[in-house]
């Protein structure tokens, strides 16, 4: 293992044992242990010598100048990730990107020259959604695809609304777009990214380390199934209007519309993973029922397939069931394939550390598929340990880790001499 990838574990280990308990991780984002972890970071940033900039959005920036950075002139790449979580998450999601980026700024900082290029260590603010469900918040911010009036009714479980999360952490909600301003202002050749995959794959392929060659876009929504409450041992089935089951059969058509599109090397997913009946009571027949549904691909034309397949599945159900039903769209996000030669660099990266370099899509979206539609972008992944993520047995096996951030240093210095190198 390199010094750097021992130093970067030993940060991560530090930050979880701060900003964890026998449950997980509870750095949840706008609140006081996110808080809490950011000032963590902003004092081991103040350790290399550098100062943090909060933009619009909340979102923590971290500039180490290049050489031949001038007032009108400033090419810049920038990493990172985040450091929020879900609720009793595990140690790595996310901040595994934030923590390798500051020792990609101690590396550059301690050497005899300035870089050729500016570099930006970034922590994107609430990448998961987790309190009031609208991921991607601080990327979508500075990406300029955040859209104000759907999130200015959010609120969170206990009726809090985000617009005054927001003000307890210092943010102006009708100010947040600011921060695409910002973002535009950066000669932004390149962003980059490390991550734990959250999934099985690397793991089934025997491999500890991963180049991703893009992020699947998202169809969600949420169905509601209308059919007639009833008393459930007077009303014959043949004459029963069952909202639940028409929703059932509509789950499994789903997953059926996903195994026939996935293809050997091109995967999809479909998660129904809200079910809410009403009345919701034994003795009674489910008279409506909301489904969500997820759909995921990498490929857009299949994506859209997979949806409208849904939607007529949905309709015939419906009428055989003798129910209504309607869509209401929750989040629709385009694949975000990832930068060509950005990949070719990451492949180079990964083969010098481990001999191999295996190449596989995200299906977690991650601040990358914002950054993705507005600068060239590319992934790293490091395996998860039986796949697991967003849970306390969140794992890496540590040898899997050290390539992993080695590989990262690898790329960034990389990307450095690709881009000093362009007119």
């Amino acid at each position: 293992m390199t010094t750097e990838a021992r130093r970067v574990i030993a940060d991560l280990k530090e930050l979880k044992a701060r900003t964890g308990t026998e449950r997980g991780a509870q750095r949840v984002a706008w609140g006081p242990v996110w808080r809490d972890a950011r000032a963590w970071f902003r004092g081991k940033v103040a350790e290399i010598g550098l100062s943090v900039e909060q933009d619009a959005a909340g979102n923590l920036w971290v500039t180490l100048a290049g050489a031949a950075s001038s007032a009108t002139h400033e090419r810049v790449i920038a990493f990172g990730s985040h450091l929020d979580c879900v609720p009793s998450g595990g140690w790595l999601d996310g901040c595994l990107g934030v923590v390798t980026g500051l020792e990609v700024l101690r590396q550059f900082a301690k050497a005899a020259e300035r870089p050729p290029v500016t570099l930006k260590l970034v922590d994107w603010a609430d990448e998961e959604g987790a309190r009031f469900g609208r991921s991607l918040f601080g990327s979508a911010a500075a990406a300029g695809t955040l859209k104000l009036e759907d999130v200015r009714t959010l609120k969170d479980r206990q009726g809090a609304l985000l617009v005054d999360a927001l003000g307890e952490n210092g943010i102006d909600l009708d100010r947040v777009l600011e921060a695409h301003e910002s973002f535009k202002a950066m000669d932004l050749r390149a962003y980059l990214e490390v991550h734990i995959e959250q999934g099985p794959v690397l793991e089934a392929m025997g491999k500890g380390t991963g180049v991703v060659i893009g992020t699947f876009g998202v169809e969600r929504h949420m169905i509601r199934f209308t059919g007639q409450a009833a008393h459930s041992g007077s009303t014959p089935i043949a004459m029963r209007r069952d909202a639940f089951l028409a929703a059932a059969e509509t789950a499994l058509a789903c997953r059926e519309i996903a195994k026939r599109h996935s293809k050997p090397g091109a995967g999809v997913v479909c998660t129904v993973g809200v079910v809410d009946v009403e009345p919701k009571f034994v003795t009674a027949i489910p008279g409506a029922c909301n489904i969500s549904l997820d759909q995921r691909a990498l490929d857009p034309a299949t994506l859209a397939q997979m949806h409208r397949e849904a939607h007529e599945a949905s309709e015939r159900i419906a009428r055989e069931n003798d129910v209504e039903v309607a869509w209401t769209s929750l989040l629709r996000i385009e694949p975000r394939p990832f930068d060509p030669r950005l990949l070719e660099l990451c492949e180079e990266a990964v083969r010098e550390e481990t001999g191999e370099a295996t190449r596989l899509p995200s299906g977690p979206l991650h601040d990358a598929s914002e950054m993705a539609a507005v600068v060239p972008t590319v992934m790293l992944f490091s395996s998860s340990a039986r796949g697991l993520s967003h849970c306390k047995e969140e794992d890496t096996p540590e040898p899997h880790l050290e390539a992993t951030i080695d590989a990262f240093l690898r790329l960034v210095r990389k990307t450095v001499a690709e881009v000093a190198k362009a007119t």
